[in-house]
């Protein structure tokens, strides 16, 4: 099988960006740009790995912006991007088994679709290199001052995107030719040589988050996009029994009593799976965690969320809120309640404001009053493409 590995740059300081974060780490709909960039190539079938040259000043941004995604550890990047371009290139090359080719996309473009990934990968297969690029459409003028100096011929002039894409031995050894010399992109390093390079129409929406002002114009681009929105709704109980522990929400809470079930009866997370299933009419639970299947005995329930994350995630949704309430006697939840709707919030790879979590008693009336069990309602929406 030939593969393709996704070189994304992600070491930039952002000064321009003039926070003290960097542009890669800030939110865009609910996670890092930064993710949001690594899950467009994590999720598309025609990458077969991902690897993010990020600045070691910023590992902490990078531990939180990636955790749950399981990828491999980062390499430390360059002066400037085109240094951590080719020591990108260099770690992959020093892998037993380096790709046959590379896709090299900037961390700060989050709205790269995977038609315009497919359409520049399959031009590898007659092409030596391929760059997604957008026809310049406006009339150019060149200006000394506030005075035009002349109008350029905007015919057959396009706007150069990423991701950038190649035969992986051929832009090493091109990278590694042109240390010291400052090139703008990829494809001028491929130009350099001799490197034919194709380009391939990419989407308008494609942008690039270079000030705070793009932050808003990329969520309007980005919710656009979203348009069909989905609610579902997830109901779940166990039995309280004798023992040592709670699983609540992802947490594991010291207490007299346990909950009884096949897994380790999350009834939070068995409900917010519900939910989030119910979005995609994917059916319940059970039907993708049996309980006969002996190999859920005990399972975190964790599994199942991001089970059904990646789902979602592979439909090209994005998650937008959950709603939960917790209905019991004990454990008291009010100590919990912050840490439980971190770990939701991480599952979920969203952030904590898109996790409601509450608790109520049944005022002693009923199963759930009588300290026998513990029930969970979720309400989750996702927004999908429209």
């Amino acid at each position: 099988m030939t593969r393709c590995t996704a070189l994304i740059v992600a070491a930039g300081s952002g000064t321009r960006f003039g926070s003290p974060i960097p542009k890669q780490y800030q939110d865009i709909g609910g996670m890092p740009i930064l993710r949001r960039s690594i899950l467009a190539f994590a999720n598309h079938p025609h990458i077969t790995d991902v690897q993010i040259v990020i600045s070691p000043q910023h590992r902490d941004l990078y531990d939180r912006a990636v955790e749950g995604l399981g990828l491999p550890v980062p390499v430390h990047g360059g002066a400037t991007r085109q240094d951590s371009v080719r020591l990108g290139l260099e770690a992959l090359a020093a892998q037993p088994n380096p790709p046959d080719f590379v896709m090299i996309h900037d961390a700060a473009r989050p709205l790269i679709d995977a038609p315009t990934i497919t359409a520049v990968r399959k031009a590898l297969d007659t092409a030596e290199g391929a760059i997604a690029a957008k026809p310049l459409v406006d009339t150019l003028k060149r200006g000394a001052g506030q005075k035009i100096t002349d109008t350029i011929d905007r015919a057959n002039l396009w706007q150069a995107h990423t991701p950038q894409a190649f035969h992986f031995g051929a832009i090493l050894k091109a990278h590694q030719a042109v240390i010291g010399q400052q090139l703008t992109d990829d494809a001028a390093v491929a130009e350099k040589a001799g490197m034919e390079v194709t380009l391939v129409p990419s989407n308008p929406d494609n942008m690039k988050i270079t000030n705070p002002d793009d932050l808003g114009r990329a969520a309007r681009l980005l919710g656009q996009n979203f348009g069909d929105i989905r609610t579902g709704m997830g109901f779940d109980v166990h039995r309280l029994i004798k023992g040592d522990v709670i699983h609540l929400g992802g947490l594991a809470i010291p207490h007299t009593m346990t909950l009884e079930g096949h897994s380790d009866a999350d009834v939070i997370l068995h409900a917010l799976t519900d939910a989030l299933l119910g979005t995609m009419a994917a059916g319940d639970i059970g039907t993708h965690f049996p309980p006969s299947d002996p190999q859920w005995k005990g399972a975190d329930s964790a599994l199942f969320i991001r089970h059904v994350v990646q789902m979602i995630n592979e439909r090209g949704g994005l998650i937008a809120h959950v709603d939960v309430t917790v209905m019991c006697e004990e454990p008291r939840l009010g100590p919990h309640r912050a840490a439980m709707q971190k770990r939701i919030a991480e599952l979920l790879e969203v952030n904590e404001d898109r996790v409601s979590l509450k608790a109520t008693t049944t005022e002693r009336l009923g199963f759930t009053g009588r300290g026998e069990g513990i029930a969970a309602q979720a309400i989750a929406t996702v927004r999908f493409e429209g």
